[in-house]
């Protein structure tokens, strides 16, 4: 299993990993196979979207904030239950095909790392499943 952190700046983010993660297969030789991917927090999740017009991962952000406000009753006490919501709508994993060593994604895809609660530290773990 590999590991790697990212560090976010706002308390709402998507962060591109498909770049970190197609560099983890080439350095690792990884060809065929599929490589899962998981994020261990409760307030982060992982996602696969467009990743070619930035005005998406706007739209996405201000989307969830819509249906999920921060500041909605909620009664867990550390005040970001909207956080683990949306985390829970994005799920914390992802399965991706690899094929001649390429991450396969099609034309517009990107994966994300989902932040809900940051400014902080987050933890990707990946998984090689294959030759």
């Amino acid at each position: 299993m590999e590991t790697f952190e990212v560090h976010t700046t706002r308390r709402e983010e998507l962060i591109r990993l498909t770049s970190a993660l197609q560099e983890l297969v080439d350095a690792r030789g990884w060809r065929d196979g599929a490589l899962v991917v998981f994020c261990p927090h409760t307030t982060a999740g992982l996602t696969v979207n467009e990743d070619a017009d930035p005005d998406v991962v706007a739209d996405m952000v201000a989307a969830m904030g819509r249906l999920l406000p921060r500041d909605a009753g909620y009664r867990h006490v550390e005040g970001n239950s909207d956080a683990h919501i949306k985390t829970t709508l994005v799920g914390p994993s992802l399965t991706l095909i690899v094929a001649a060593g390429r991450i396969m994604l099609g034309t517009w895809q990107g994966i994300f790392l989902c932040e809900w609660d940051g400014p902080r530290n987050r933890k990707v773990w990946a998984q090689w499943l294959g030759q």
